[in-house]
């Protein structure tokens, strides 16, 4: 797997005039981590948005700060965009050392055909969506592929124990946690049947009680004579 670079500059102008460094084509970083005082950085945007469709929020980058003469180790933790135009605002990078192991949940990915859903009325349940994983940064996968053909039949599934991951990586997820299974599709008929079965028995009180209030004599007003 290729090495993700990526540029940035030491940033002067902060808090709400950001907005100017976006019309340059530039975008407000920031860069943090443990035992680390935050640096207020800036990248080319085009480059940055390059970078986060590659790297997403499990791969290592290797950032290079103007300046500087030795490059950093980051990962991307946090991306903030405008939520209807879907412009880039601001971008967090979490430095690492690269002989300290670090935890990550990282997103599992399904692959592959299960034989078992050739048939109809069956259903494949993804419970487990990502897995946390301890180990070296330069490690770290950017995802779990998970194969779906062994699963052959009804019922049949796959656990975090079936899983087979590098001898660097420790799983910390619970090994008996299901990841995926292939189950019979439940259609709730018997619910439904019940709810209309109510609503003609309340319909029919209702028409009951109008036929009788139809058939009762109006009452006597108190000093009132009855009509001869």
């Amino acid at each position: 797997m290729d090495v993700l670079k990526i540029k940035a500059s030491k940033r002067e102008i902060l808090g709400k005039k950001t907005r100017f460094l976006r019309r340059q084509g530039l975008t407000p970083v920031h860069l943090f981590g443990h035992g680390l005082d935050s640096l207020a950085l800036q990248c080319d945007t085009p480059n940055l948005q390059r970078t986060i469709a590659r790297a997403g929020m499990t791969r290592l980058i290797t950032l290079a700060i103007e300046g500087d003469k030795q490059p950093r180790s980051v990962f991307i933790r946090e991306i903030q965009r405008e939520p209807r135009s879907g412009e880039l605002l601001h971008v967090d990078f979490y430095q690492v050392k690269k002989t300290d192991k670090i935890r990550f949940d990282v997103p599992i990915i399904l692959v592959g055909e299960a034989p078992a859903m050739k048939e109809k009325g069956r259903v494949l349940t993804h419970s487990l969506t990502s897995l946390s994983l301890e180990c070296l940064p330069d490690k770290l996968p950017p995802n779990i592929e998970v194969d779906l053909s062994p699963l052959e039949e009804m019922d049949q599934a796959i656990f975090v124990r079936d899983l087979s991951l590098s001898p660097d990586i420790t799983v910390i997820t619970d090994p008996d946690q299901m990841v995926v299974r292939v189950s019979e599709a439940r259609i709730e008929v018997e619910e439904v049947v019940e709810e209309e079965v109510a609503e003609e028995e309340l319909v029919g009180e209702e028409a009951e009680g109008e036929e009788g209030e139809a058939e009762a004599p109006a009452e006597e007003k108190p000093g009132e004579k009855p009509a001869d």
